[in-house]
C-alpha cells in the first residue's frame, strides 16, 4: 500500500483530499490551526501531526514522524497555504505557501523512490491575482514555477511533480459572502462554484498510473472561470 501525506487536512480541500486518498492509501496528515477531528472520526486510520509549516524545523519533524509510523512514503500533496491580505502579515504567504513545501520535499527526497509523486495545491490566483493579495498571489505563481522546476529536476529519478489550481471552492468555515459567491459563479463557465470532492478527485487523478507520463503540469480545476 502506498503512503501519502496531505499537509492541512483538518478542513475543506485539504480534508476531502485526505479523505479520499484513504479509501487505498496509508495517509499521514498535519494540521494547525483546527483539530481534524471531523476526518479522523470517518478516517480513523489517518496519522494526524499537529505542525506550524511557517517552522522551517517543522519539515523534517513531519517527515520521520511519517516514516517511523509507515516505513515508507510516495505521495506527497502540498495543500497546506496561508492566505494573507496585504494589509496583513504578507510573509507568511511564502513562509507556508512556498518555503515549506521546499523543506518537506528537501527532507523527503531521501525516502522517495522511481514512482513517488508530489501534487501542489496552487490557486487560480497566481494567473489572476486578487486586488489586495498581491503576496498571496505571486506565492502562489511562485509554487507553480518550482512546480515546473522540480519536475525537470527528479524526473530523471522517476518521481513526478504537478499542481493543481483551484478556482472558488465552497468554504463552510468560514463561509463566504453570498454576494462573493455570486460574483464567482457569474465569471465561472459551468454556472457554479465548486466543491473540494472536485479537487480531491483530480489529485487522485494525478497521483495514480494513469498520470504515469504527467509531469510539470498545474491543472486548472475552477468551472471555467474567467474564460
Amino acid at each position: 500500500m502506498k503512503v501519502a501525506l496531505v499537509t492541512g487536512a483538518a478542513r475543506g480541500i485539504g480534508r476531502a483530499i485526505a479523505h479520499d486518498l484513504a479509501t487505498d492509501h496509508a495517509v499521514a496528515i498535519t494540521h494547525h490551526g483546527t483539530p481534524p477531528d471531523a476526518l479522523l472520526s470517518q478516517r480513523p486510520a489517518v496519522q494526524a501531526i499537529r505542525a506550524d509549516l511557517s517552522d522551517p524545523a517543522s519539515a523534517d519533524r513531519i517527515i520521520d514522524a511519517v516514516i517511523a509510523q509507515f516505513g515508507q512514503l510516495d505521495v506527497i500533496v502540498n495543500n497546506a497555504g496561508a492566505i494573507e491580505m496585504d494589509d496583513g502579515d504578507p510573509a507568511l504567504n511564502h513562509a507556508v505557501n512556498v518555503a515549506a513545501p521546499m523543506a518537506l520535499l528537501r527532507a523527503a527526497l531521501p525516502h522517495l523512490s522511481p514512482g513517488a509523486c508530489v501534487v501542489n495545491i496552487s490557486s487560480v490566483n497566481a494567473v489572476f491575482p486578487a486586488r489586495g493579495a498581491a503576496a498571496y498571489s505571486a506565492s502562489k505563481a511562485a509554487l507553480n514555477t518550482w512546480t515546473r522546476a522540480m519536475a525537470k529536476e527528479l524526473g530523471p529519478r522517476g518521481i513526478r511533480v504537478n499542481g493543481v489550481a483551484p478556482g472558488a471552492i465552497e468554504r463552510p468555515e468560514p463561509p463566504r459572502p453570498p454576494d462573493l459567491i455570486a460574483a464567482f459563479v457569474n465569471e465561472t463557465a459551468l454556472g457554479r462554484i465548486g466543491v473540494p470532492e472536485d479537487v480531491a478527485r483530480v489529485v487522485r487523478f494525478l497521483v495514480s498510473d494513469a498520470a504515469g507520463f504527467i509531469t510539470g503540469e498545474t491543472i486548472t480545476v475552477s468551472g471555467g472561470y474567467r474564460l
